[in-house]
């Protein structure tokens, strides 16, 4: 179960760490005339954990400015390094019980 858990661990803090780019390239362009932000998709995995895709938004051409709602990416953002940081507990509370039962076991 401790490898599951590490495997499923992992896989939201890429998940996370792939929302974190996406809004960072988002917020990056706010001011380029015309930019269509990218979004970010989660899936459930079948195997345990998430698989996650970046697609553009599909908004009609805009000259004067960007579609990019600043306030929005910032929470995004916050939310983003939380799933990161509690994914990365998921993995260190894993690794202590893994290790227990090796000790257990010797």
């Amino acid at each position: 179960m401790s490898i599951g858990a590490i495997s499923t661990g992992l896989s939201g803090m890429r998940s996370a760490q792939l929302s974190l780019d996406v809004s960072a390239h988002n917020i990056a362009n706010a001011n380029t005339a015309g930019f269509k932000p990218q979004t970010i998709q989660h899936q459930e995995s079948a195997t345990g954990g998430v698989t996650s895709s970046v697609s553009a938004t599909n908004q009609e051409n805009q000259t004067t400015e960007s579609g990019t709602d600043l306030a929005t990416e910032t929470v995004n953002s916050l939310v983003y390094k939380h799933q990161f940081g509690l994914n990365a507990k998921v993995i260190q509370t894993a690794d202590q019980n893994l290790g227990t039962l090796i000790n257990i076991k010797a």
